[in-house]
């Protein structure tokens, strides 16, 4: 279990600080209907962080081709690899998106029109950027195929996908619970924490794919 665990922590980790969800949820809660569409959107972001794990945790479960013993299934290795090359090959094509010097970055034409939206279509916007998103995506496959292929007991398994959605979920539940708490007192740092993942975007998330498609490779590789 603590393996498994240790498996899927960066992958959650990464969800986590995926900066295009929290500024979404940031500017929901800088919206006209705050409380309403954030609470929505982190309904929705929850949905699909846990129903894109959990459907990858039982495919992954079906085509777990090892033999019983300790060592990883060669398809198990193979699909890490691939799963790693995907993601350095993400990293580097975020990286070359990145704003040169002063360039604005360039983020979703969807951004503009969260001011107006209703909670329904927050809803369903936080269950898109979560379970269909492919960074998210690949992500939600990676730990799929960790806990689906560790053969732990069924109930084992489910504490492990509760554990990665709890951590993936965290940095956007984080400020809309704490608007639903103190909104006059958390809306200025809000503002200023949203320009800077607006800035740093790219940045940011190529780091984190490049490190985990190399560690996905390397465990790969390891068990052929």
């Amino acid at each position: 279990m603590n393996g498994v665990i240790g498996d899927i922590l960066p992958l959650a980790v990464t969800v986590a600080i995926s900066p295009l969800p929290i500024i979404a949820a940031i500017l929901m809660l800088l919206s006209q209907r705050a409380r309403a569409n954030s609470v929505a959107f982190l309904l929705g972001w929850t949905l699909g962080v846990a129903v894109a794990a959990t459907i990858f945790t039982l495919i992954s479960a079906l085509i777990d081709t090892g033999t019983g013993t300790a060592g990883p299934s060669v398809v198990v290795s193979v699909i890490k690899i691939v799963l790693g090359a995907v993601l350095i090959v993400t990293a580097l094509l975020q990286w070359g998106r990145r704003p040169r010097g002063d360039a604005q970055p360039t983020m979703p034409k969807w951004m503009s029109a969260i001011d107006g939206i209703t909670a329904p279509k927050a809803a369903g916007l936080g269950f898109v950027l979560s379970a269909v998103n492919p960074k998210n995506l690949i992500m939600a496959v990676s730990a799929g195929v960790a806990v689906g292929t560790s053969g732990l007991a069924v109930g084992l398994q489910v504490i492990a996908v509760a554990v990665f959605v709890v951590i993936a979920i965290t940095t956007v539940a984080v400020p809309v619970v704490g608007y639903l708490v103190a909104a006059d007192r958390i809306r200025a740092p809000l503002e200023r924490l949203r320009g800077w993942l607006t800035a740093n975007n790219s940045a940011i998330m190529s780091v984190l794919l490049l490190v985990i498609g190399v560690v996905s490779i390397g465990k790969g590789i390891s068990g052929l």
